[in-house]
């Protein structure tokens, strides 16, 4: 395992959920942590929680989605805090629904955070990894990007692109003999962090809870694991489509009530504030 103290975290949703609770987790041991996210409230209140761990935190308020606001924020960060260590691309939405019944702006607001806003802040940090040939950048994928799930076409459209970026950057990077520049990509299936709420989880699929999969996440990034998958379901499913047709995963589905899981979704009381 390698050690964290002292070293430069990023983590994008930094202020709530998934990512308060990873920051939590690199705090204790001694980590910088550098927190993005859209509303200012929202990463005062995770601030003064870090702080009151002992942490030193910076926060920026900043809209992924933006690319020029990304790279201007990289380059802010860069001056106030100096280079990034580790970044982990956390930042997240879901709006859940048959493709053709949600609304254009939810699928779109679905790309520019899931995907783009991966892409943009890979680029903003990569540079300075790779002069330095070191670095980490953790990837939030999904089990969703590993397999279809009806009522979530775009979001599993947007977690295969991180799967598909997270694997090819990889492979750029060995080409390029930078072997000290690590990538984790994360899978797991549904958290508790509110952004699933009313979903029904498949069968033999529990509910992770954001503590748990926080855990997992950073004891990823320790061991430099290229991927994360939870919970054991999950890790069977690149097995399951290699020796399966189609049509047997898509029975598979059916029979787990995987295509059915989020047919209840409704979400956090104020999923709305990402449209803005």
């Amino acid at each position: 395992m390698k050690s964290v103290k002292g070293k430069a975290v990023l983590i994008t949703g930094g202020a709530l959920g998934m990512g308060k609770a990873v920051a939590k987790l690199f705090a204790k041991d001694g980590a910088r942590l550098v927190l993005w996210d859209i509303r200012k409230e929202d990463l005062d209140k995770a601030s003064a929680e870090l702080k009151a761990l002992g942490a030193e935190v910076f926060t920026y308020v900043c809209d992924v989605t933006k690319r020029e606001m990304v790279y201007e924020t990289a380059a802010k960060v860069r001056k106030e805090v100096g280079e990034i260590d580790i970044l982990d691309a956390n930042a997240g939405v879901v709006f859940a629904g048959l493709l053709l019944e949600v609304p254009d702006d939810k699928l779109a607001k679905t790309i520019d955070v899931n995907f783009n806003g991966v892409l943009w802040c890979t680029k903003a940090f990569l540079p300075d990894m790779i002069k330095r040939n070191q670095g980490h950048i953790i990837m939030m994928a999904s089990a969703a990007g590993l397999v279809g799930v009806g009522g979530l076409a775009v979001y599993c459209a947007t977690k295969h692109a991180v799967v598909g970026l997270g694997d090819a950057l990889r492979a750029e990077l060995k080409r390029q003999k930078i072997l000290g520049v690590k990538i984790t990509i994360v899978c797991p299936s549904f958290v508790k962090t509110g952004m699933f709420e009313g979903v029904k989880p498949p069968k033999f699929t529990p509910w992770l809870t954001t503590e748990t999969m926080a855990r997992k996440i950073y004891n990823g990034c320790l061991k430099e694991k290229p991927f994360v998958l939870e919970p054991f379901m999950v890790k069977t499913i690149p097995l399951l489509k290699g020796v399966a047709s189609s049509g047997m995963m898509d029975q598979v589905g059916i029979i787990l009530g995987m295509d059915d899981a989020a047919n209840a979704w409704h979400g956090r009381s104020d999923q709305d504030k990402f449209l803005k």
